[in-house]
């Protein structure tokens, strides 16, 4: 019986383990110095275990993942398919031309 417990108690630490490496996926690179959004991150995963809501937790980890993943993948269709709107106003009338097949002069 024990065995199955200890069994257990390695597949929940497991799961976490790659929920929180999923989360630090999905957040932005960071050089050295972790943010305030990492040790809070953090934090949650390590209290995940000791509620007694371990499910529910894991659960919403599990959709804080799929939103981040969902916002770097919206970042990424944005700028690729609108590259007009960062630039300054001349890259960005240059951009809009091209877009209609016209050739800005230099």
């Amino acid at each position: 019986m024990a065995t199955t417990t200890t069994a257990a108690a390695t597949a929940a630490a497991t799961t976490t383990k790659t929920l929180y490496r999923t989360l630090l996926r999905e957040l932005p690179p960071i050089s050295q110095k972790r943010t305030q959004l990492h040790a809070r991150l953090r934090a949650s995963i390590s209290e995940v275990g000791k509620k007694g809501k371990e499910g529910e937790d894991k659960h919403s980890l599990g959709q804080l993942a799929t939103y981040l993943r969902a916002q770097r993948t919206y970042a990424t269709l944005l700028e690729r398919y609108n590259p007009s709107l960062g630039p300054q106003e001349g890259d960005r009338i240059r951009m809009s031309a091209r877009m209609v097949g016209l050739d800005m002069p230099e």
